[in-house]
């Protein structure tokens, strides 16, 4: 079950006793519920008024951090994905409510800390804690409390941590393939610039791409760069001077575009592919969107908005007002996959949905229902990272007749340097 720990578990086993859910929902015979974020009572506005209920968390970054406007549709698309799993019957006779713990932590890892703090006794798990640096703050906690929690982020630390379960290829991965796929079908050679956050989420993605730089004999320089559209000359300056053939970005979408059209106004022309979080599709009005069209590609961990897939329509389906589609949706759909499956895994075990039985029904998946989102073997939490952990991501191009102004341009697969990387630790060490 997932040796090699890189980071301490640490297991409140005292607090079991007050975790156990008896009664009619669940295993036990009494009609009784308890436990941190689970009751009895109906939940606010409840679809099933005879259901009890579940509550889960969201810290995420709502208003002034960078990510604001992919985690905005990322909380919106939760919430539609738990509206609809109520609407079906709901999970093992409770309904699951992640509307009345929603948290800004505007990307600061001291604020998210804050922000659990407040919520850690009145919910069951996290449905979502965005952010690598974020995530960690709280990491320690949430095995203390036995809280597993969804990620909104792809680091490949989360593939060593059964508390976190993360839907996709990681950060690491996801680099190592946009750099082999570049090699393969834009003609890349000579130098590759990786230009990232100095933090677990660039650090993560800068380590992919030296990975594949070495096993394609590249040339790999990083530069780090702070948040802020303002604070990118440094990173403009840099790919003026190398003149890399390809510039792998890790940042938001804001300081990505400002460092891609920086460049290409002042002369560069080369490959630019961005780790997932990079786009969103309002860039394309902006004055970068020529640079854009020419020079972009996305690294992702599944197929757009548009793309064919029973759960694709159903998100589309669930989200039909939504006037603007992001693939921020897509992604805040897609990780509530296998958490809905711990859900229902600990709903028949003996004692029912409690925190202790959501975390053993966790490591225990060795596959999710992502009703074709991603395969159903992408999540498994059951072997060693080496052996289980999902490496295949697709490549997406600018489309502006596309919905969320992308399409894909390789489907999912893994690159020679994926295929054949060493997993045995994180991709980058974690502080």
């Amino acid at each position: 079950m997932k040796q090699h720990r890189k980071l301490a578990r640490v297991v409140a086993g005292a607090a079991v006793a007050a975790l156990v859910l008896t009664g009619c929902r669940g295993g036990g015979d009494e009609d009784s519920a308890s436990g941190p974020g689970i009751t009895e009572e109906a939940c606010p506005d409840a679809v099933n008024k005879d259901n009890g209920c579940i509550y889960l968390g969201a810290i995420s970054d709502l208003t002034k951090g960078p990510f604001a406007p992919l985690a905005v549709p990322i909380t919106d698309a939760q919430k539609a994905f738990w509206k609809k799993v109520n609407e079906d019957g709901g999970v093992g006779g409770f309904d699951v409510n992640i509307d009345k713990y929603i948290a800004d932590a505007e990307y600061n890892p001291e604020i998210h800390n804050k922000k659990y703090q407040e919520m850690r006794n009145d919910v069951l798990a996290l449905g979502q804690t965005l952010g690598s640096s974020q995530t960690l703050a709280i990491l320690e906690d949430m095995k203390a409390d036995d809280v597993i929690g969804v990620p909104a982020s792809w680091n490949s630390a989360w593939d060593f941590e059964d508390q976190i379960l993360q839907s996709g290829a990681n950060y690491c991965f996801e680099a190592m393939n946009g750099v082999d796929w570049a090699v393969a079908n834009r003609g890349v050679k000579g130098k590759v610039l990786a230009i990232h956050y100095p933090n677990d989420y660039g650090g993560d993605a800068a380590a992919g791409v030296e990975a594949a730089a070495k096993a394609n004999n590249l040339d790999f320089k990083a530069v780090e760069t702070a948040t802020g559209q303002d604070n990118q000359a440094g990173a403009v300056a840099a790919v003026l001077k190398e003149k890399p053939d390809l510039v792998y970005v890790t940042t938001g979408p804001a300081e990505m575009a400002t460092i891609l059209g920086g460049a290409a106004a002042q002369g560069w022309k080369g490959t630019v592919v961005g780790s997932s979080p990079t786009w969103n599709p309002a860039l394309l009005q902006t004055e970068a969107a020529p640079a854009l069209e020419a020079m972009y590609f996305q690294a992702g961990p599944w197929g757009p908005w548009g793309t064919e897939s029973d759960g694709h329509k159903a998100m589309r389906d669930a989200l039909a007002e939504v006037d603007s589609p992001s693939d921020g949706y897509t992604a805040g759909w897609v990780w509530e996959y296998p958490l809905l499956a711990a859900l229902k895994a600990a709903a028949d075990m003996d004692g029912g949905v409690t925190r202790e039985n959501v975390v053993k029904a966790a490591k225990d998946l060795d596959s999710v229902d992502y009703e074709g989102m991603l395969p159903d073997d992408a999540f498994n939490q059951t072997g060693e990272a080496n052996d289980v952990a999902w490496r295949q991501s697709v490549i997406s191009k600018v489309d502006k007749e596309a919905p969320t102004g992308v399409s894909i341009a390789e489907e999912m697969k893994a690159g020679p340097t994926a295929e054949g990387y060493d997993y045995t630790e994180p991709c980058f060490a974690l502080n």
